[in-house]
């Protein structure tokens, strides 16, 4: 049935919403209910929604009977982050936040059932609001061809507008003083055509006769060929195993074939990192407790520069050690990969500061949004929570002692050790107020009562904001622990300070009041006001220490971009990590490498500290424009003046300024001359800028990799989109062209699938052209020697069969099969990717001389069938060469030579090619004997032409070997010159491969 606005609905566990809803009650006693919005904005991770306590009863049908209310909100719109709305019941005005609203295509988790009305349907809901129309993505090839075919026609009109030119001159001067020069016209007895007194009209026919016979020059089989070929392309990209992630059983799927050969030619990658570069699966790695450093783990940053030199590390362990040392075993507990026997199994309790190791990760255990999620099965607990990182803390917590087992909405349970008697409690603490975390908070804050009635303020989040919150003496350990968030961040770890206060009573009341009545405000700053109260609460903090969590990366990306930059691709990456932390990520993963030079410009500086706190807000702006317009002009100049290889790294407040419309460009032409770019802090609208600043200033092929919802945009804009089928979510995959299981597939994905592809349809379009020029100027030069009678000298069947039968297969398994060299040198030599990045085999210089090859095959064609045969008797009566012998003559020409043509194009031979090849000129030979046979009124020339005629002369087999030795002579003489002398990349590595008798070749 159709859903209206005010209808009220029961939805069911694991069931998505037909509508907007604003939740009215659930199955539990608290009217709560957990939501999965993977379809909205790609994250996995549970989110949790609350009732009003007013409409709290309504759960079973019958309660519904009386129920009245009025709700009042905002507009239809695509902001699905934020909601106003109130709902009057029975008098009394409540507000509606996003806690009550239920998203369309978002499903119901973990709860059995709720009850929602309805309040946008159809167009109105906020999902639809979100979507947009897909951009048409066409390859550079494709739009080259478009030109082709346009240059074509234009020479088909100018070949017409001759001819009949021509036709029109000799027709006018055809009967003069009664003597006729075209007898075999009788122009004497014409109507119209051959009419020499009418012979505009005669030459304005002979135009548009013209431009049908000449027709067959247009390769309109060619766009169906060329469609076919992708499909089947796009099929062995998909059955690709060695692209297989078995892990996630997630296989690479081409979701359009529209760019296969874009992917050979591809300049520049712009990369999200969280969960494409890495695994999106945190780790709880490493902690600074009371200015104390736990976690003996080394991470994969750590890792990849201690391979760079030589580390103290290092030369303190032999080899054997040392490697022992640094190759970490994946965590036995996913999200903890924490060792330090000082804390494990309860050796904590004998730390000098063991009283601040349990407020440490009591706070862990406690200051989340996280949901236990019991098997009911094994008994066994995991945890569903907003971020990879909430979980890792909750898991950490759980694994030193602390386990978060049980939240209601006014309470949390936790089992934990208790340090006096050495046995497991349960302790419950009443949950008061949840201050949820936001990008422009950086923290999240609780507040509790424990069992003793004291009222604590639990805090975690970034450091650059805790620190300066703390109170004169929670600064104890301050130095040690700034310290240690150093030396994590230089490890690639992300890090956390957590802190804590006790409340009075009052001071709470006072609070919650103020924040209660925030949140109740209808406004738009609403959300401003709150964060406004809750700073007053959230300050003389004392500090406990910081988290350090380790995003793995993905098993083989070092290698994987270390090959495509050998490749000669450029490799942006987009991240919302600190500049600290994506530098040495950066290092990890082979993007940045020791002597590389590196250009900084980043807004976090004292210099910028002070320009916006002396100046006004737009003074302020201006000032710090000119001040990154300053550094990228200082890096310009760098570069001009470098022969070295250089790395760009901006952080997101100087990139807003570089993406201003009279930066830009400079900004632009410092990026893309150096190696390597990361933008720091990036946000989802800047990376949807940044990648189409390079796609449409470079004009070169740009492809975005990533795996989220704020990807998206990313995608859209570059020319080819990667989705990363990860855990974050179907949006990027939904919004991709490509999609592929993890990042190291890229290295196949492009260097094999991409160079093969881009080979495979540059040629095959090439040799397109060539044989239907080499077929269309035959019917041009016979009509000259006709004297543009109009006369066609093949059979109007052998005309139409022409690239459907005896040329177009060939074409398809080249386009399908070919190989300039095996996939494992493509890889090897991955410098072999510049063909198609510079376009070298689809050049307008190759294009020309494939077309110059095919009016020189015509030519040859025509010319010797005309001379070896006009002297020619055949049949028995000895005649002389008639219209039907010599159009199966050339016919059977064009075939051998076109066929043979594309035998010598051809690197790798299958079965498949082999028999549509020479199966193709078989046929051909197969059809004149069948059509031959048939009644002449429908043979019409082709009758009995190859039995009678044709095949018992001699003429007839000795002119092709003829044809076929001087057409392609000048193709196979460039070839060999070319080879031996002017070798091009790929022809060289065949050299190499066929000399070889190293195994490394096999």
């Amino acid at each position: 049935m159709d859903l209206r606005v005010g209808d009220v609905v029961k939805v069911e566990k694991d069931e998505f919403f037909p509508a907007d809803l604003v939740l009215l009650s659930s199955s539990y006693e608290d009217p709560i209910c957990y939501v999965e919005t993977t379809n909205l904005d790609g994250e996995t991770n549970l989110k949790l929604k609350q009732a009003l306590q007013a409409t709290s009863y309504l759960n079973e049908d019958s309660a519904f009977k009386d129920f009245r209310g009025i709700i009042r909100c905002e507009d239809p719109n695509a902001n699905l982050y934020s909601f106003v709305g109130n709902l009057d019941v029975a008098g009394q005005r409540y507000p509606l936040t996003l806690n009550q609203l239920l998203l369309r295509d978002s499903k119901l988790k973990n709860t059995d059932y709720i009850y929602g009305v309805v309040i946008f349907t159809g167009h109105d809901t906020k999902v639809v609001q979100n979507s947009v129309t897909p951009p048409s993505k066409r390859s550079k090839i494709e739009k080259q061809t478009d030109k082709l075919v346009y240059l074509l026609f234009a020479v088909l009109v100018l070949m017409s507008f001759t001819g009949s030119l021509v036709f029109g001159i000799a027709t006018r001067e055809d009967l003069q003083h009664g003597r006729m020069k075209r007898w075999y016209l009788r122009p004497d007895e014409t109507t119209i055509y051959y009419n020499p007194k009418r012979a505009p009209i005669a030459a304005t026919l002979q135009f548009f006769t013209a431009l049908l016979l000449y027709s067959y020059l247009i390769p309109i089989s060619l766009y169906v060929s060329v469609e076919i070929v992708k499909v089947l392309q796009s099929f062995l990209i998909n059955k690709d195993l060695h692209m297989y992630y078995e892990e996630g059983d997630k296989p690479a799927h081409a979701r359009t074939s529209n760019l296969n050969e874009e992917l050979g030619q591809v300049d520049t990658i712009l990369s999200d990192k969280t969960g494409t570069l890495t695994c999106n699966s945190m780790d709880f790695v490493k902690c600074s407790i009371a200015g104390t450093s736990y976690g003996y783990g080394v991470t994969e940053v750590e890792r990849a520069l201690a391979r760079k030199k030589t580390s103290s590390l290092a030369q303190e362990k032999s080899d054997e050690d040392f490697h022992e040392f640094y190759m970490e075993t994946n965590p036995l507990v996913k999200g903890f990969n924490f060792k330090d026997e000082r804390i494990t199994n309860g050796r904590w309790v004998n730390e000098p500061y063991s009283d601040v190791i349990l407020k440490f990760f009591r706070l862990l255990a406690i200051c989340h949004t996280a949901i236990p999620d019991v098997n009911e099965e094994n008994g066994t607990v995991t945890y569903e929570a907003e971020s990879p990182d909430e979980a890792a803390f909750v898991v950490a917590a759980r694994e030193v002692g602390f386990e978060f087992c049980e939240r209601s909405q006014a309470s949390i349970s936790i089992n934990e050790l208790d340090p006096l008697t050495g046995k497991k409690v349960k302790r419950i603490f009443e949950l008061l107020k949840v201050i949820e975390f936001s990008s422009s908070r950086k923290r999240m804050s609780v507040i509790i009562r424990d069992e003793e009635g004291n009222l604590l303020l639990l805090c975690k989040g970034a450091d650059s904001i805790m620190f300066q919150r703390l109170a004169s003496n929670g600064r104890e350990f301050e130095e040690h622990t700034r310290l240690h968030i150093n030396e994590y961040a230089n490890a690639g770890l992300r890090t956390m300070v957590l802190a804590y206060r006790q409340l009075e009573e009052v001071e709470y009341q006072r609070f919650n009041e103020e924040f209660t009545k925030a949140k109740n405000m209808i406004i738009a700053d609403q959300e401003k006001i709150a964060e406004a109260v809750a700073e007053t609460i959230e300050k003389d903090l004392i500090l406990l220490g910081a988290t350090a969590v380790e995003d793995k990366l993905q098993i083989g990306v070092p290698e994987c971009i270390d090959k495509l930059a050998r490749a000669g691709i450029k490799i942006w990456v987009l991240t919302g990590d600190k500049m600290e932390t994506a530098i040495n990520i950066g290092f990890a993963c082979s993007l940045l490498r020791q002597g590389m030079k590196h250009i900084i410009i980043n807004s976090e500086t004292a210099e910028f500290d002070a320009l916006e706190k002396s100046l006004n807000e737009s003074a302020a702006s201006e000032a710090l424009k000119a001040n990154i317009f300053h550094q990228i002009e200082k890096a310009n100049d760098l570069l001009a003046s470098s022969n070295e290889s250089l790395s760009l790294i901006i952080d997101g407040k100087a990139l807003t300024y570089a993406l201003d419309i009279d930066v830009k460009d400079f900004f632009l032409e410092l990026a893309i001359s150096c190696s390597t770019v990361i933008c720091c802090r990036s946000t989802p609208k800047q990376k949807a800028l940044v990648t189409r600043l390079v796609k449409l200033k470079t004009r070169k092929t740009t492809l975005a990799i990533g795996d989220g919802a704020n990807d998206v945009g990313m995608l859209q804009e570059a020319d080819i989109g990667v989705g990363i089928s990860g855990f974050e979510g179907m949006q990027a995959v939904m919004s991709s062209d490509i999609a592929i299981g993890q990042f190291r597939y890229m290295e196949r994905l492009l260097l094999v699938h991409g160079h093969w592809c881009y080979r495979r349809i540059s040629l095959m379009i090439c040799y397109f052209f060539y044989k239907n020029i080499a077929f269309g100027f035959t019917l041009f030069f016979y009509q000259a020697y006709a004297s543009f009678s109009g006369q066609t000298v093949y059979n109007e069947w052998c005309l139409s069969l022409y690239n459907v039968l005896f040329t177009s297969l060939p074409a398809i398994a080249l386009g399908v099969f070919d190989q300039d060299i095996p996939a494992r040198l493509c890889l090897k030599f991955p410098v072999l990717y510049q063909q198609g990045v510079q376009n070298v085999l689809f050049s307008w210089f190759r294009i020309i001389g494939w077309a110059s090859n095919a009016i020189f095959s015509s030519i040859c064609i025509f010319l010797i069938c005309i001379l070896g045969l006009e002297d020619q008797a055949f049949r028995r009566g000895g005649e002389v060469v008639g219209l039907e012998i010599l159009g199966a003559t050339m016919y059977t020409c064009v075939v051998w030579v076109v066929n043979c043509q594309m035998a010598l194009s051809i690197n790798y031979f299958t079965y498949i090619q082999h028999l549509f090849i020479w199966g193709g000129i078989a046929l051909w030979y197969i059809f004149l004997l069948a059509f031959g046979a048939m009644d002449p009124s429908i043979s019409t020339t082709a009758f009995m032409v190859f039995i009678e005629a044709c095949a018992p002369s001699p003429s007839f087999w000795l002119i092709l070997p003829l044809v076929l030795f001087v057409a392609l002579l000048p193709y196979f003489t460039y070839t060999a010159i070319q080879m031996h002398f002017f070798p091009m990349s790929h022809q060289m590595i065949q050299l190499m491969y066929a000399q070889s008798d190293d195994t490394e070749f096999v």
